[in-house]
């Protein structure tokens, strides 16, 4: 027989919300039917499960193997140890698996290299279009907001286990990038239109601030400004994309050239 939920982990999963503690114990929260249940059967193990008990019976025993531990929770306890409005029918509890960056490994494919972008959703979407437009990494200053905030996960949904994401001083990466000769495409307002550009299959795409865009010291490293072309005469209030929102659009370029050049044209 099943136990209901510990005060104990009920505890753990609240206290799991703020970075300090995901950084102590190593561990994260993942929330929802489905991305729990895709977590897990894409091979994971968690340290913890808590679901609704109609939940818990509707899973193959193989799935629920997958968990060190699983409790009941009913839904007033469920509703206050989430972090969303509308709670789903299970919580989960993984380990945090640190993979070490290894500088080296931006040669020969694309990246994308965030610097101080602080909305869990725009890091949500870009981490979500990189894996839609196969880029496979995302490389994010340490003062990005972290991976595993709650609302970056959700926006992620489910992108977050296809694309390793890493924290790092960015100069020394860029450093790097020149030694190495791979492109740096520099993300700015007033940059050569992303339609027009001349865009290779490998290199460091830099995504900046949300209203800051990209500091002088990282822009120094880039070799190629790129822009999104918008209205000759935008409306008013509108005089940007988000940086998640020109994430997309940009990768989506790249990936279309990647096409065009997969199907032997040279049109653009």
């Amino acid at each position: 027989m099943l136990k209901m939920i510990s005060h104990h982990q009920s505890k753990l999963i609240v206290s799991l919300q703020k970075k300090r503690t995901r950084e102590e114990e190593g561990l994260f929260v993942i929330e929802g039917d489905k991305l729990v249940r895709e977590y897990l059967m894409a091979g994971n193990r968690v340290r913890l499960l808590a679901g609704k008990p109609e939940w818990i019976s509707g899973e193959s025993d193989e799935l629920l193997s997958r968990s060190d531990n699983v409790v009941t929770v009913g839904y007033d306890e469920l509703k206050r140890i989430s972090t969303l409005t509308t709670p789903h029918n299970v919580i989960a509890v993984a380990p945090i698996l640190s993979k070490p960056f290894i500088a080296d490994t931006i040669n020969g494919h694309l990246s994308l290299v965030l610097e101080y972008v602080q909305d869990p959703g725009n890091l949500g979407t870009i981490i979500r279009a990189a894996a839609w437009f196969g880029i496979g990494k995302v490389i994010c200053s340490p003062n990005c907001v972290d991976i595993y905030n709650p609302k970056v996960l959700q926006a992620t949904m489910g992108a977050f286990m296809h694309v390793d994401v890493y924290y790092t001083p960015l100069e020394p990466l860029l450093e790097r990038a020149r030694a190495l000769s791979v492109p740096v495409y520099g993300t700015v307002i007033d940059g050569e239109s992303v339609y027009t550009q001349d865009l290779s299959q490998e290199g460091v795409i830099l995504l900046g601030n949300e209203s800051k865009g990209l500091s002088e010291n990282l822009l120094q490293f880039a070799n190629k400004l790129i822009s999104i072309p918008g209205p000759e005469k935008p409306a008013a209030g509108i005089d940007s994309l988000n940086v998640g929102m020109a994430a997309a659009v940009i990768c989506s370029e790249f990936a279309r050239r990647r096409t065009v050049a997969c199907n032997g044209s040279t049109k653009r």
